[in-house]
């Protein structure tokens, strides 16, 4: 697809798709790596790309050396255009979808993590606008087995950052997120930059009512050092576990995003785990058969978009 736009001089200028994708991408990443990533190009491939399409305008299209990236004029008007048409391209071929696959269907959800409620009640609003006709439900709680539900059809998709090695389930990565500790502002391990697994062995863990052996803080961190937190203690809401880590009765280990507020208004502190940090991929489950279906694509995109607008600290998986 291919806009054209006619300069009083007679000069005719070519605007192809990929360009305005790029250009979103990298005003949604602030960075050329991830944007590279984004769009499943080498940063290499990005780069030139951008470097055509600035030499077919004659101008730059953002600031060199900036962090995060900063459009000049010329980049902000394509993006007022990307803005526009790149909505109506996906507008379009999920109607054609619709005539192809059919408007009617099943989603029946679950999720892992019950942070995830912040992300998944916008999305869900966005795609019943979408898929009127799709029956829409939830299965709340925490499930040992929801992969199983999923497999024998009980459910449709299932929220996790707990992929399992399986041919009859696909999964469909939504975002990045960095697991964090956090603990109270006056907390003996505030001082410290860094985490290590032996500061948490007298320490008691507060944690969702899940097998330990699920939690990022223990596939990741505790287990492969070969150590307990001092003990453990389940509590259903995030909410509550950012109460009772602010009051002295525990640390606990939860996303980067899902704790933003909480540390901006200084209720509690964050602190990676690691030199390097633990980070984290969210998946959608679905059963492969139907991981090309139009409704499930669509909900994959819309919860993408809505991630990477409204939560703080996730990265493009």
């Amino acid at each position: 697809i291919h806009f054209f736009s006619t300069f009083e001089l007679g000069l005719t200028m070519n605007i192809e798709l990929r360009h305005l994708k790029t250009l979103m991408a990298l005003h949604q990443t602030g960075s050329l790596v991830e944007a590279a990533q984004q769009i499943h190009l080498t940063q290499s491939a990005l780069s030139h790309q951008l470097k055509e399409l600035e030499g077919r305008l004659d101008q730059s299209l953002f600031y060199r050396k900036t962090k995060p990236v900063r459009f000049t004029p010329a980049g902000q008007r394509l993006l007022e255009l990307a803005n526009q048409v790149l909505p109506q391209i996906e507008a379009t071929e999920r109607d054609l979808s619709r005539i192809r696959q059919g408007r009617k269907g099943r989603l029946n959800i679950t999720i892992e993590c019950h942070s995830c409620y912040d992300w998944l009640m916008p999305t869900l609003n966005e795609f019943r606008g979408h898929w009127p006709e799709v029956e829409l439900d939830m299965l709340g709680g925490f499930h040992y087995d929801s992969l199983t539900k999923l497999k024998n059809g009980e459910l449709d998709l299932v929220v996790t950052s707990d992929p399992q090695n399986d041919d009859n389930v696909h999964y469909m990565p939504l975002f990045k997120y960095q697991a964090m500790l956090v603990l109270a502002p006056d907390h003996a391990l505030a001082e410290k930059a860094v985490i290590e697994p032996h500061d948490l062995s007298q320490e008691t863990l507060i944690t969702y009512p899940v097998d330990c052996s699920s939690l990022d803080i223990f596939q990741c961190f505790l287990t492969p050092a070969g150590i307990e937190p001092g003990n453990v203690r389940q509590v259903e809401l995030t909410m509550m576990m950012v109460q009772l880590v602010a009051s002295r009765r525990g640390i606990s280990c939860l996303p980067n995003w899902a704790v933003h507020d909480y540390v901006k208004q200084g209720f509690v502190l964050e602190k990676p785990l690691g030199r390097h940090g633990v980070w984290r991929t969210l998946f959608a489950a679905v059963r492969a058969e139907q991981a090309d279906n139009a409704f499930i694509q669509d909900f994959k995109n819309i919860a993408q978009r809505v991630c990477h607008q409204h939560l703080e600290g996730i990265k493009h998986a």
